[in-house]
C-alpha cells in the first residue's frame, strides 16, 4: 500500500545514520533533503518517531516539501496515528494536486479510521490519476469489502490481478469476496493461485482451510490449517474444533 519517496544525496551534512555521512552544507533547500534522506534511512529501521523528528525539520526548511509530508504520514501511519497520517497526506496533496501515491495511502488511512466511503473516494482519485495502479484497486478492493459490496471488490481485485498477475495478496482478497459469497469452491482457487505465488502466504492457507471446511473437505481444511499454523498464524481453535 506504501511506496517511500526519497532523493539520491550529492551533498553531505554532519550526521550519521545507517551508513550516511554528510557534511556541512548551507543551503536550506539542500538541508532539507538531507534531513528528509536521514528520516528515511531512520523509517527503514523502523524508528518511526525519529523518522518523523526529521522530516519535520525538513518541512521547518521547506515548507513546500511535498515528499516530506507524505513520508512523514507514513511514519505516522505505521504508528497507527491516522489522523495525523491524513493529515500529513492531505497537504501533500495541497503541495502537489497529482500526488497518487498520497491520494492511495491516504485512503490507506481512512480505512484504518474505518471511513470506507472517503477511503474508496482517495483510493478512485489515485486511480485516476495512475489507470495501472494496481494496488490503488486492491486497496479500494478491500475497501468495498469492508462496506459488504463483495461483488465491487471482486471487480477490483481482478483489475487488480489483470495489472499485476502475480499479485497474491489481491488473489487472497478476492478469494475471500468469494468465500462471502459462499461461491467456495471458486474461493479455493484463488486462495490455491495466491499460495502459488507466495507459498509462505500463511494466511491464505487458513483461508483455503475454511472454505474446504464448508464444502465438507475436513482432511482438506485440516491440512490447510495445520500448515497455516507451522507457518505462524494462530489457528488453534479451529484445529481444536474441528481436527481434533
Amino acid at each position: 500500500m506504501k511506496n517511500i519517496l526519497s532523493l539520491f544525496l550529492l551533498f553531505a551534512f554532519t550526521l550519521t545514520v545507517s551508513g550516511y555521512t554528510y557534511s556541512q552544507v548551507t543551503k536550506s533547500g539542500e538541508l532539507s533533503i538531507a534531513y528528509s534522506n536521514r528520516g528515511l534511512s531512520k523509517y527503514n529501521l523502523r524508528d518511526f518517531n525519529g523518522a518523523i523528528v526529521d522530516y519535520t525539520k525538513a518541512i521547518e526548511l521547506n515548507p513546500n516539501y511535498a515528499d516530506a509530508y507524505y513520508n512523514r504520514g507514513l511514519s505516522k501511519n505505521d504508528l497507527k496515528d491516522y489522523n495525523g497520517a491524513v493529515a500529513d497526506y492531505t497537504k501533500a496533496i495541497e503541495l502537489n494536486p497529482n500526488f497518487a501515491l498520497a491520494y492511495n495511502n491516504r485512503g490507506g488511512a481512512k480505512g484504518g479510521l474505518k471511513d470506507f466511503n472517503g477511503a474508496i473516494a482517495d483510493f478512485t482519485k489515485a486511480i485516476e490519476l495512475n489507470p495501472n495502479y494496481a494496488d490503488a484497486y486492491n486497496n479500494r478492493g478491500w475497501s468495498k469489502y469492508n462496506l459488504k459490496d463483495f461483488n465491487g471488490a471482486i471487480v477490483d481485485y481482478t483489475k487488480a490481478i489483470e495489472l499485476n498477475p502475480n499479485y497474491a495478496d489481491a488473489y487472497n482478497h478476492r478469494g475471500l469476496s468469494k468465500y462471502n459469497l459462499r461461491d467456495f469452491n471458486v474461493a479455493i482457487a484463488d486462495y490455491t493461485k495466491a499460495i502459488e505465488l507466495n507459498p509462505n502466504f500463511a494466511l491464505a492457507y487458513y483461508n483455503r482451510g475454511l472454505s474446504k471446511y464448508y464444502i465438507n473437505d475436513i482432511i482438506g481444511a485440516c491440512q490447510d490449517a495445520r500448515k497455516s499454523k507451522q507457518l505462524g498464524y494462530d489457528v488453534s481453535r479451529f484445529i481444536n474444533a474441528v481436527c481434533n
